[in-house]
């Protein structure tokens, strides 16, 4: 069964300029999340992402479907009810929302405080958790003295600090640089890891979703329009709001406006070979130019891994002897999708 199971979630709000309008923020969707999974839930301002988690953890009310919490519809529960369904919830966010006139070491304590945590165990879990997310030596400070990494850190180690099977990221790299990201996304790694949380993350940076999750959903005016395994979902969307998404992070075949530059730069047949996990390497495909006696440049493109997976297009331009450029792309193309962008040589 999975630990979170939504089937046709809606969430309507009334709108502020008419009496008979709604604001749909989220419209029939439909997902299920595993345990164990880093489930990414991608999308651009507005398209109903953040109000999901809120349904996730019930700080909203759905206003139509079932919404399943480790096999519990948390749609039919009363307040105090939901109030320990989360409790095995973990929540961090992009500002931190950290108490500023706590000591680090307080902010952490403060959910087990609320949950009836002896002082004893109180300060063997502050202890272990601070260990975990590397601030230690940070137990005494206060928020306005920590960097914004620092912050994350310590409203990691508060979400965790119950124990929660799941954690919910809200946007949780949004405010911090790339260095610095990616060291909140390694922890959050070991999170899952070590510690076995399912972890759903709310962003609208695809280069999250490729460094951390798992599967993934799209998310466009408040519907799921695509769902599934992050290798299979960047390496063919399948959807156009998909696509553009991708487009940010993997170099595809060029746009016609793209292809007339390098056209202009470039001498040759221009020739995309897009790559999927399990096809002939780049190398080998450079070999058989090579073999061909055949020249060429990577003009466009790239390769991309997704947890040792490869996929990705390569643009090349092709200079030579007509009949042994056709011979070689056919050879090629029995092991590799091969896409002739321009028939005639560039001027």
């Amino acid at each position: 069964m999975p630990i979170v199971s939504l089937t046709d979630v809606s969430k309507a709000y009334p709108s502020r300029t008419s009496r008979d309008a709604e604001i749909v923020a989220v419209d029939g969707v439909t997902l299920d999340i595993e345990k164990g999974d880093v489930f990414g839930i991608i999308g651009y301002s507005g398209a109903g992402k953040s109000t999901l988690v809120r349904l996730i953890n019930a700080l909203e009310p759905a206003t139509a479907g079932t919404i399943l919490v480790d096999g519990v519809d948390i749609t039919t529960l009363s307040e105090s009810a939901l109030r320990k369904v989360r409790g095995g919830i973990g929540m961090i966010f992009q500002q931190f929302n950290l108490f500023s006139s706590r000591s680090v070491k307080a902010n952490i304590a403060y959910p087990l405080k609320l949950a009836g945590w002896s002082k004893v165990d109180i300060e063997e879990r502050v202890t272990e958790l601070l260990s975990f997310v590397g601030l230690s030596d940070k137990a005494k400070a206060y928020p306005e003295q920590l960097s914004g990494g620092q912050k994350q850190r310590v409203g990691i180690a508060r979400a965790l600090a119950t124990k929660p099977s799941i954690l919910l990221a809200d946007e949780a790299t949004s405010a911090l640089d790339p260095q610095t990201t990616h060291e909140v996304l390694d922890l959050l790694k070991r999170v899952n890891r070590e510690q076995g949380v399912t972890i759903v993350v709310i962003t609208h940076e695809m280069d999250v979703i490729q460094t951390i999750a798992t599967k993934v959903a799209v998310m466009e005016r408040g519907r799921v329009i695509e769902q599934g395994d992050v290798f299979d979902v960047f390496s063919a969307p399948q959807n156009p709001a998909s696509q553009r998404f991708v487009g940010t992070v993997v170099k595809g075949i060029p746009s016609p406006a793209e292809l007339a530059v390098l056209r202009e730069r470039h001498q040759g047949r221009i020739v995309t070979f897009s790559f999927r996990d399990g096809d002939s390497s780049q190398a080998q495909v450079f070999l058989d130019l090579a073999a061909a006696g055949l020249d060429f440049e990577l003009v466009y493109g790239g390769i991309n891994d997704i947890r040792g997976r490869a996929f990705g297009h390569l643009t090349l331009a092709i200079r030579g002897d007509a009949p042994a450029i056709d011979r070689a792309l056919a050879t090629i193309g029995e092991r590799v999708e091969v896409t002739e962008l321009a028939g005639e040589e560039a001027r």
